[in-house]
């Protein structure tokens, strides 16, 4: 089972993952009120401003404070600039 980390320590299986949404569209909002609403929403923004909505193939979403295509870059394997970084210093 592969890991993928959202942010702050947080972490969602790979193979249980649908797709990766910016929150912006009136859609995706009422998917996220409607998921709080059934009791199937995960928040992992720790109070930040939601970035990316990852849905989940039991019908949960989580919430990130990541950028879609941060994630979609470890989804992928690719490291971000925020590890290149870490690793110079």
């Amino acid at each position: 089972m592969r890991l993928i980390n959202i942010g702050f320590g947080n972490l969602v299986s790979a193979s249980r993952l649908i797709a990766i949404v910016s929150p912006d569209s009136a859609p995706i909002k009422r998917m996220v009120q409607e998921a709080r609403d059934r009791g199937e929403l995960i928040d992992a923004t720790y109070g930040r401003r939601t970035k990316a909505v990852i849905m989940m193939d039991n019908d949960h979403l989580v919430l990130s404070a990541l950028q879609p295509e941060t994630i979609a870059n470890r989804l992928s394997g690719e490291k971000d600039g925020a590890e290149e970084e870490a690793e110079w210093q």
